[in-house]
């Protein structure tokens, strides 16, 4: 079976309303891209470089440093909802957008009980595992964790600004 045949994906071009109190009044079109994939770790890896080719088909190049941020985000984001917000049967959803300068990605999963910690502590310095959402909060402008809405699960979100390619 194809992976690329067998997600379900939407992309739009059109003026979008991303959620989140910062971007609440924004009017400016934007960019979408949205996609559902199977927990696991090939999906996370298929969601990742369309994340980055996506970026890149809106003018953020390969290389550059909102499409790297945003990938790495983006990769860690869908690593999570496969290792912990992995529900048997059930797929994960990503959401690209750019609106008014303002690059966010959104993971949605079904667990509605295993909700990261906004804390992201240190890990022990010999740990293999654990640095994920520190990163996020290194590379994010924001992010944050919000209920799923009309259907069980979280959505994990973060934000980064773009700074225009030279």
């Amino acid at each position: 079976m194809d992976p690329m045949n067998s997600e379900k994906s939407l992309e739009r071009d059109v003026p979008v309303r991303p959620q989140g109190p910062a971007l609440d009044a924004v009017d400016d079109p934007g960019h979408e891209f949205a996609m559902r994939f199977t927990s696991s770790r090939r999906g996370a890896r298929l969601a990742r470089r369309l994340v980055s080719h996506r970026l890149d088909t809106w003018g953020h190049p390969y290389g550059s440093v909102i499409n790297e941020e945003v990938t790495l985000i983006a990769a860690e984001l869908c690593a999570n909802a496969v290792r912990h917000g992995h529900v048997p049967g059930r797929d994960f959803h990503v959401r690209l957008t750019e609106v008014a300068g303002t690059v966010r990605v959104e993971v949605t999963d079904t667990r509605t009980e295993r909700v990261p910690s906004m804390a992201c502590p240190e890990p022990p310095g010999d740990a293999e595992v654990g640095r994920g959402l520190l990163i996020i909060a290194r590379l994010a402008m924001r992010w944050g964790v919000a209920p799923r809405t009309g259907a069980p699960g979280k959505v994990v979100w973060a934000e980064c600004v773009a700074v225009p390619a030279r």
